[in-house]
């Protein structure tokens, strides 16, 4: 499906242009949302947000900087995982007793290592082929269980997860290079 009727209906402020983006890109948004949460209400009040988002923020979408389903994915993405760790309450959202007790001071410094870090990965990201990376990507990023990736790609489990393990020593041997 072409996106641009869509984009174009949403730029110019058209309400079917959200009808439009859900008949046609909603299979795609319920996709990505879903491994993230089990409960069906969740998913449909998340993508509900998706759609709101889109809608307020389809005027930073720039065909420069990525795809029209990359932007959406990763709206849908970044709106399912923000749910999750609200709904878990994930210990990394709170302070641990440890982290509260540190020296403020240290914060900058934790928060360039951490920058260092990603750009490490993204780096040892972008020197994997496209397939294996797609895979990474799929795994890690959309946290698609390995029977969904392994019945989508025509592999077995077994193959999915070996291929999985070669990445990420790969990426282990990657990383240790830049970071010695």
């Amino acid at each position: 499906m072409n996106a641009q009727p869509v984009i174009e209906k949403l730029r110019s402020r058209d309400e079917s242009g959200l009808q439009d983006l859900l008949q046609h890109f909603g299979p795609l948004l319920r996709y990505v949302i879903k491994p993230f949460l089990s409960d069906e209400r969740d998913r449909e009040e998340v993508l509900q947000n998706v759609l709101l988002t889109v809608w307020e923020k389809i005027d930073s979408f720039d065909t420069e900087k990525g795809s029209w389903t990359s932007w959406l994915t990763a709206i849908a993405r970044n709106a399912a995982l923000n749910r999750a760790r609200t709904e878990k309450r994930h210990k990394a959202d709170e302070l641990t007793e440890e982290e509260a007790a540190l020296d403020p001071a240290s914060a900058p410094e934790k928060a360039m290592l951490r920058k260092e870090r990603r750009d490490a990965l993204l780096g040892a990201l972008a020197s994997l082929k496209k397939s294996d990376r797609i895979l990474f990507y799929r795994k890690y990023y959309y946290r698609q269980p390995t029977a969904q990736i392994a019945a989508e790609l025509g592999l077995t489990e077994r193959a999915v997860e070996g291929r999985l393990y070669r990445i990420k020593q790969k990426l282990k041997n990657l990383l240790e290079g830049e970071l010695s």
